[in-house]
């Protein structure tokens, strides 16, 4: 039985899980659909939706993993076997890989630097409703997510850029806890304290 918490709660304890400690079970069709609805609900200036989803299922992640690492290694003919095992499971490591695409773009009144930042909000929303759906979930970007020449294999149009691979399964592991800023450090405060 899934136990409610709340949104305040949620966030207070809110970790990611490496795409390696995450497994079987997936989420299925419709519950993807129902994350990438809810990811999409994001501040958005001028209605313009500057990103799009590409979802990774079934075994067309291996064929693209395999192709990944074929790249990697004629980059670094002098890759390890370790690291050659990792490029071969980069889509493989959840059971669902969604790839939120920034298609940002010059726009007479919405700056481009906006429809990034609206990008980069759909990318915490999808993990955040990966969480909801019980799933795990973990934002990253690799370097196949910058490099153009990987980007007809994963089937990102020219002149798009990745905002993040949200890697979703199942934890394999409980998440720990990692230091996180103090706010002394990083809140500047204007006008008063109090």
């Amino acid at each position: 039985m899934k136990t409610e918490i709340s949104l305040r709660d949620y966030l207070a304890t809110r970790r990611s899980i490496p795409a390696f400690q995450m497994g079987e079970p997936g989420p299925d069709k419709a519950t993807v659909e129902a994350m990438l609805t809810l990811a999409s609900r994001v501040p958005d200036h001028g209605k313009l939706a500057p990103w799009r989803f590409i979802v990774y299922r079934g075994d067309d992640r291996a064929r693209i993993s395999a192709e990944l690492a074929r790249m990697a290694i004629a980059a670094k003919p002098d890759l390890s076997d370790e690291m050659i095992k990792v490029e071969n499971a980069r889509l493989t490591r959840t059971p669902v890989v969604v790839a939120v695409i920034s298609t940002a773009a010059p726009h007479a009144k919405v700056p481009e630097w906006e429809q990034v930042l609206s990008a980069g909000a759909v990318c915490l929303n999808l993990v955040m409703a990966a969480n909801a759906h019980g799933f795990s979930s973990n934002w990253l970007t690799e370097w196949y997510a910058f490099d153009e020449k990987a980007y007809p294999l994963l089937g990102i149009a020219p002149g798009e850029k990745v905002a993040g691979f949200i890697h979703i399964g199942t934890a394999q592991v409980p998440p720990t806890e990692r230091p996180r800023p103090d706010l002394s450090e990083i809140v500047t405060w204007v006008g008063g304290q109090d």
